[in-house]
């Protein structure tokens, strides 16, 4: 069996297939991938084959994007997709998509004319509309990119595509999301499968081990692939060594820097979470689904500084759960991440962690991965319509 997996997004998109795609490597299929220029470091760790479609999310980023959708943009990428997928998908049984919603529908038309049957993932359940929310998702998206998607489809011989928030993200999405931090919500369907990780067994660099050997365990600070507050780093530094803690600091999307060059302080690049996350003293993060994820599976103490997306709810989880704190609003002061960090660093908080972290779940990817395997050779693609 081939299945070809497109993602188009952050990080919280994009590694929730990768983990998919190694797992259905692992079971026998031949799998392949359409991502952004952004991750060919990441997908050449893991021998996933990459095919490079769209620009770069990172420059995207950097450049202002994530305000309301640029029609014209929008367009463009639209007939990327369109240009590209179809060579990649050729011979393939399966699509499996996730993140930008303009790429998706256009993937699902190539899969349409294709004959393959497609499915879509959603890494945060927590961010799908209501039904009756979906009424109005579909009209708005029908009537921005509605005109770009149907010439393309016109173009290879497809009628026109509605409801298009339904097309692309399907009636019944694979919630590629643990039920602990996102329980289900009665009134939305999709498929279950629990997070879907790759189980990550990178050393931690010759210089990080050092500096984690050098003194007590450290505090971690990083926004991953999320904007920051200015001043970020700064009053973290200051806030964490208040608690007379050391310092590791991520640069992440943000380019977050240290302030100085304190001997108290490292900052660590592209590294092994899974792993690191086991020797500190507590994760201060943005709250995106995957660090949430990986923090609470680590048995690590949390403070959470939502910043967008679903990041106040993993906040508010995170607290409810007591593995960590949530810090009121995205731009924290010295004195109130202080405050957060003697919750966080308090013995029962670290306790309470190590218990929550037994109840979360370890085979999502194989779940889904089998759902998809024992699906698609059935010819019952009855999880995306």
């Amino acid at each position: 069996m081939r299945v070809l997996f497109w993602a188009y997004g952050p990080r919280g998109d994009v590694e929730p297939l990768v983990a998919l795609a190694v797992r259905m490597r692992e079971l026998g299929a031949e799998v392949r991938m359409c991502a952004p220029p952004d991750y060919v470091e990441r997908l050449a760790e893991v021998g996933v084959p990459h095919v490079v479609v769209g620009e770069s999310v990172l420059e995207g980023a950097r450049g202002g994007l994530g305000g309301p959708p640029d029609p014209a943009q929008a367009a463009e990428g639209i007939a990327e997709q369109f240009a590209k997928v179809p060579a990649a998908a050729e011979g393939c049984d399966a699509v499996v998509a996730s993140g930008l919603l303009t790429g998706a529908i256009a993937v699902r038309s190539v899969a349409e004319k294709l004959g393959i049957p497609y499915f879509f993932a959603v890494a945060s359940p927590v961010l799908q509309p209501s039904p009756e929310q979906r009424a109005m998702y579909n009209q708005g998206i029908d009537k921005m990119f509605g005109g770009a998607l149907n010439d393309q489809r016109a173009a290879i011989g497809l009628p026109p595509a509605r409801n298009l928030f339904d097309f692309g993200c399907t009636e019944r999405p694979l919630l590629a999301a643990d039920e602990v931090l996102t329980p289900p919500r009665p009134e939305l369907d999709g498929v279950r499968t629990g997070a879907w990780m790759v189980s990550d067994d990178r050393p931690l660099p010759e210089e990080l081990e050092a500096f984690l050997a050098a003194g007590e365990p450290p505090v971690y600070v990083g926004f991953g692939s999320s904007p920051a507050p200015d001043d970020a780093a700064r009053v973290a530094v200051e806030a964490i060594r208040a608690q007379g803690r050391r310092v590791l600091l991520s640069p992440g999307w943000a380019d977050l820097t240290l302030p100085d060059d304190g001997a108290d302080c490292f900052a660590v690049g592209e590294v092994n979470l899974q792993a690191l996350f086991g020797r500190v003293a507590a994760a201060v993060h943005h709250g995106g689904v995957g660090t949430t994820h990986v923090a609470t599976r680590a048995g690590v103490p949390q403070v959470v500084v939502p910043q967008i997306a679903d990041h106040p709810h993993h906040a508010g989880k995170v607290a409810e759960l007591g593995v960590g704190v949530a810090h009121d609003g995205p731009n924290p002061t010295v004195q109130s991440l202080s405050a957060a960090l003697v919750r966080a660093l308090a013995p029962e908080t670290r306790a309470r962690a190590a218990a929550v972290a037994g109840t979360i779940r370890t085979d999502g990817a194989t779940v889904a991965a089998e759902l998809l395997l024992e699906t698609v050779s059935r010819e019952r693609p009855s999880v995306s319509v």
